[in-house]
C-alpha cells in the first residue's frame, strides 16, 4: 500500500500542479464562474416554465402562452452562454497580465463574433443563438485565448497611443487601447476572408468538424466519463482540489452536450446524451459533495460510536445536506487516509455505471440540460436536473443506498480505531 501511494504522490501531484497554475486552464475556469450566475438564471426559469403537469391543469392556447411569456429568460441565457464564457475567459487572461481586464474580455467576443458566420435575411445579418451557444464553445474558448494573447503582445510592444497627462483616465485608456484592439481585430478578420475560400468556408465550421465533434463524442461516452471520476477522486485524496483540476478540461465537453440536451427537451424531442455537466453535478458532486459524502454522514449517524465521528457528524451534516463537504474531506479526513481509498475511489466508480445505465436504458429520464444550482439539497436537485421527473430523485436516493453499503465496513473499521484510541487515552488519564 505504501509504495503504491508513493507511487500515485510521485506521478500525479506534479501533473496535477501543472495544471493548477497553468493560466489557460485557469481562465478557463474562470469564464465559466464568470458565465454561472447567468447560466443558473436562465436554468431556473426553464424549470418554472416546465412545471410538471401545469399543461393538464391550463388550456393548451395558455400553457403555449405561459411558455412564451417565460422563453426570453432562457433564450437570453442559456442560449447564447458561449458568449459570456468568452468575455470572462479573455477578461481573466488579461487580469492574470496586470493589464486593462475589460479589453481583454471585449476584444474577445469582438473576434469571435468576427469569425462566427452570418444568415443574411433580406435587410438584416442575424447570427444564429446556436454559434453563441454550445456549437460555437470551442471556437469560442480558442478565440478567447489566442485574441487575448495579442492583445497583450501588442501592449506590452508598447505599440499603443499615449496621451498627455491631463487627459482624463477613462479617455486615456481607450487611446491606449486602440492600436492593440484594431490589430488584434485585423488578424481574425484576414484569418475569417481566408477561410470563407476553403472547403470548411468558416472558422467555426472547421474547429466543429475537426475538434469539437470528435472531442464531444469522446466526452459523451462512458470510459472517458470514468476516467474523469477516477481523477476527480485521486486529486482530492491527496488534497487538491480534482473538481477544479478535471473540470477545467472537461466543462467545455460537459457544458455542449448539457446544451444539446436543453434544446432538445425545449422542443420536445428525444434527449441525445447521458453525460452532460448535470450528469456529474447533480448525480455525482450533487450528493454531498465529491465522493458523495452525504453517504458518509449518514452512515456516521448510524453507526458511529467515537466521540470524533459524532461531533464530525454534527458539523459535517449542515454542510453536506448543500454539498459541502470540507468538513468531511479534511475532519475524517479523505486527505491522504489509505483506509479509506479503497471506498473513496470505488463507490463514484459504481455510481457513474449505475446512472449512466439507468438512462441510457430509459428507466430514469436523461439530464434535462437546465443547470441546477450545484447547493442544491440532494432528490430535489436530481427531480429538477431530469426535468421534474421523480425518477431522478429516486435514483439519487438509491445511489446514496449503494454509496452507503460500499462505505460501511471501511468506516465501520475507522470508527473503531477512534473509539478504542479515545478509551485508552481515558484510561491513561
Amino acid at each position: 500500500m505504501n509504495k503504491f501511494m508513493e507511487f500515485l504522490e510521485g506521478f500525479l501531484l506534479p501533473i496535477a500542479d501543472r495544471l493548477n497554475n497553468n493560466r489557460y486552464l485557469t481562465a478557463l475556469r474562470d469564464g465559466f464562474m464568470v458565465a454561472l450566475p447567468l447560466i443558473i438564471f436562465g436554468s431556473i426559469f426553464v424549470v418554472i416554465a416546465n412545471f410538471p403537469f401545469l399543461d393538464k391543469v391550463i388550456s393548451e392556447e395558455a400553457f403555449a402562452a405561459y411558455q412564451a411569456a417565460l422563453g426570453p429568460a432562457s433564450a437570453s441565457t442559456l442560449s447564447i452562454m458561449g458568449m459570456f464564457v468568452i468575455i470572462g475567459i479573455g477578461y481573466k487572461l488579461i487580469e492574470h497580465y496586470g493589464l486593462e481586464s475589460i479589453y481583454g474580455g471585449v476584444v474577445a467576443l469582438a473576434s469571435f463574433l468576427i469569425l462566427t458566420p452570418q444568415v443574411f435575411e433580406e435587410v438584416n445579418g442575424v447570427i444564429p443563438t446556436s454559434s453563441l451557444g454550445a456549437e460555437g464553445m470551442f471556437l469560442g474558448i480558442f478565440t478567447a485565448f489566442i485574441s487575448a494573447e495579442l492583445y497583450r503582445f501588442f501592449v506590452q510592444k508598447d505599440w499603443i497611443i499615449k496621451m498627455p497627462s491631463g487627459v482624463p483616465g477613462a479617455v486615456s485608456k481607450s487611446f491606449s487601447a486602440l492600436i492593440p484592439i484594431t490589430l488584434t481585430l485585423s488578424i481574425f478578420l484576414v484569418i475569417r476572408i481566408v477561410f470563407s475560400f476553403t472547403s470548411f468556408e468558416t472558422v467555426q465550421n472547421f474547429i466543429y468538424t475537426l475538434i469539437q465533434e470528435p472531442l464531444t463524442a469522446l466526452g459523451s461516452g462512458l470510459p472517458a466519463t470514468i476516467i474523469a471520476v477516477i481523477l476527480i477522486q485521486v486529486f482530492w485524496f491527496f488534497g487538491l482540489h480534482g473538481q477544479i483540476i478535471i473540470n477545467s478540461v472537461f466543462d467545455p465537453i460537459w457544458y455542449a452536450l448539457n446544451d444539446q440536451n436543453l434544446d432538445a427537451f425545449q422542443a420536445g424531442e428525444e434527449l441525445p446524451n447521458v453525460v452532460t455537466k448535470q450528469f456529474i453535478d447533480t448525480f455525482l458532486v450533487g450528493m454531498g459533495g465529491t465522493g458523495m459524502t452525504l453517504a458518509v454522514i449518514i452512515l456516521i449517524f448510524i453507526i458511529g460510536r467515537s466521540r470524533q465521528l459524532k461531533e464530525l457528524g454534527k458539523l459535517g451534516a449542515p454542510a453536506g445536506l448543500f454539498n459541502v463537504n470540507e468538513p468531511i474531506i479534511f475532519g475524517l479526513p479523505i486527505v491522504m487516509n489509505p483506509l479509506i481509498l479503497i471506498p473513496w475511489l470505488v463507490a463514484p466508480v459504481v455510481v457513474t455505471l449505475i446512472t449512466f445505465f439507468s438512462m441510457s436504458t430509459g428507466l430514469v429520464p436523461k439530464p434535462a440540460g437546465i443547470i441546477v444550482p450545484w447547493t442544491t439539497p440532494p432528490l430535489i436537485s436530481g427531480f429538477l436536473a431530469t426535468g421534474n421527473a421523480w425518477q431522478g430523485a429516486a435514483l439519487q436516493a438509491f445511489n446514496l443506498v449503494v454509496v452507503c453499503v460500499i462505505w460501511w465496513p471501511f468506516l465501520k473499521i475507522l470508527d473503531k480505531n477512534y473509539y478504542e484510541g479515545e478509551n485508552e487515552a481515558e484510561s491513561v488519564d
